[in-house]
């Protein structure tokens, strides 16, 4: 039987060191987004790695481990709620990929990021990629480890506020989590600047 090859790519640009960067929680209601910046050694073929929100959830957390062993180097940040609210979630979300990248123990030559926006940083050159969390591994990685352990931040909270059931949503605006929020109203958790989408609910936070 032949060895299982991950269809991903290893690089964007040969022969540099190359950090891939992933947000997860974009759009949630509630909770930090978490952001992920991950090298990975040349040549990386981790099975199975993918986008993460093409995964299972047992999938992200085996993937989780192997990414821990594997990379050459990683870091995970987290932007809160508030911080979100000030500038909102696109440069929040940026601002976490570089909180990261600002913690890796090797300094990049080249960033790809997956998306369409990002700012500068340290003169680096970057590239943003759609969809890039299923195109190259590095990225991918980034997104599995920003989404687990965003997961498990909001698994956390849910023992706080148990109403929402941010165990099973971790934030996201599922049927349940609006009507916690009708019901309930919000925590200090909440995203205040985010407004539903329904002609017959009006939130103020």
């Amino acid at each position: 039987m032949k060895p299982t090859i991950n269809p991903l790519l290893s690089f964007f640009k040969k022969g540099v060191i190359e950090a891939g960067c992933d947000e997860a929680g974009r759009g949630c209601l509630a909770g930090p987004v978490f952001a992920a910046a991950v090298i990975l050694p040349k040549n990386v073929n981790i099975v199975g790695l993918n986008d993460s929100k093409k995964l299972s959830e047992k999938q992200r957390y085996n993937l989780r481990e192997e990414i821990i062993k594997t990379a050459i180097c990683y870091y995970v940040s987290q932007v809160d709620n508030n911080e979100i609210d000030k500038i909102n979630i696109l440069w929040a979300s940026v601002s976490a990929m570089q909180k990261s990248l600002d913690k890796l123990q090797i300094t990049p030559e080249h960033i790809i990021v997956d998306g369409n926006k990002f700012k500068p940083y340290k003169n680096i050159p970057y590239t943003c990629i759609v969809k890039g969390d299923g195109k190259y591994q590095s990225i991918a990685a980034a997104s599995v480890l920003a989404k687990t352990f965003r997961d498990d931040y909001m698994k956390e909270l849910h023992n706080k506020f148990p109403d929402y059931n941010w165990l099973k949503n971790k934030g996201y605006p599922t049927a349940e989590h609006i009507s916690a929020l009708i019901k309930y109203g919000s925590t200090p958790f909440h995203r205040k600047t985010f407004h539903l989408k329904s002609e017959q609910l009006s939130l103020k936070f």
